[in-house]
């Protein structure tokens, strides 16, 4: 099988590392030029130089334009391989190999499509997440599916668990692709439009908490943004503060949303639409993060009670 590789951080690391490893034939790796930025990005992995290491050419561009499509016709793949590549591929070069252009996806297609699909997931609260190998097509995340592999969500798992865990799919997820394809056994599920859901790209702005949230809902937000992450963040007495690890209170409380109570050995924060009837749980903080950078246990820190707010 002849193959071409599109991708970028260690997503796409992972998946040419797994293309080597089993020993395909991989004709041309196409990844985002490093940058001082790539490399603080959260999953930075040089995709490049695993390429070169293994004597595989490799082109760096920012788009697919016409000396991309051009270098993929030279070599004439029977498959392109894509997983994390950021920008979006004309239907010139994903038609062009004989088996099409297959996407590695980290959601259970068609829920969860876009972006940061694991860490919508978990905050949205599913069940479980998986990886899917779809064939491209004009829409974003919409092409056939042809393997699909779920992994549960666990009433601890952090986001960067979930990630770590979706990345070890991978080499098994695209063996049975690409055996499927060479062997001419592969079967195409048609993804069911009305199931699809898509989730925006995240920034920082949404990583601010929203006291109106359940308590529930809120544990899992924290959990979900867990290191590297940036983690979930509030105001508190004017201040920025990052909330690094919380839990759901035993007891239920009432009073206003946001009004910090030293209970249950941390603070615990009333939260949701309904605070001031008292029958909601709270929102337990165990470790937080000052604006100076400092951590600090929750019941120490919010000593002073006080409330938090979603602006300073």
């Amino acid at each position: 099988m002849r193959i071409v590789f599109f991708g970028f951080q260690t997503w796409g690391y992972r998946t040419l590392k797994a293309l080597i490893e089993t020993d395909h034939n991989v004709l041309l790796a196409v990844s985002h030029p490093s940058s001082e930025e790539s490399y603080k990005a959260i999953w930075s992995a040089p995709v490049d130089d695993l390429a070169r290491k293994h004597g595989i050419p490799l082109h760096l561009t920012e788009t697919v334009d016409a000396e991309t499509i051009d270098l993929v016709k030279r070599v004439e793949p029977d498959v392109v391989v894509v997983n994390s590549w950021y920008y979006r591929m004309p239907a010139e070069l994903y038609d062009l190999p004989l088996h099409g252009t297959l996407n590695l996806h980290d959601s259970l297609l068609p829920r969860f499509t876009g972006f940061s699909p694991v860490l919508w997931a978990l905050i949205s609260g599913e069940s479980q997440f998986g990886l899917t190998v779809h064939r491209m097509d004009d829409g974003l995340d919409t092409g056939d599916i042809l393997v699909q592999r779920s992994v549960p969500i666990g009433p601890t798992d952090t986001g960067t668990e979930l990630v770590l865990r979706g990345m070890d799919l991978i080499p098994d997820v695209l063996e049975e692709a690409l055996s499927a394809l060479e062997s001419g056994t592969a079967v195409w599920r048609p993804q069911n439009k009305a199931e699809r859901t898509y989730f925006h790209k995240r920034s920082e702005r949404d990583s601010l908490i929203d006291w109106n949230w359940s308590a529930g809902d809120l544990e899992r937000f924290v959990r979900a943004l867990s290191d590297p992450y940036p983690p979930a963040f509030t105001f508190y007495r004017g201040e920025q503060i990052e909330i690094l690890e919380a839990r759901v209170s035993d007891a239920g409380y009432g009073g206003t949303t946001g009004r910090v109570i030293v209970q249950e050995e941390g603070g615990v924060v009333v939260c949701g639409p309904d605070a001031h009837r008292g029958r909601n749980r709270g929102l337990v903080i165990t470790r937080v993060r000052s604006a100076d950078g400092v951590e600090c246990g929750g019941e120490k820190f919010f000593r002073r009670g006080g409330y938090l707010t979603g602006r300073p």
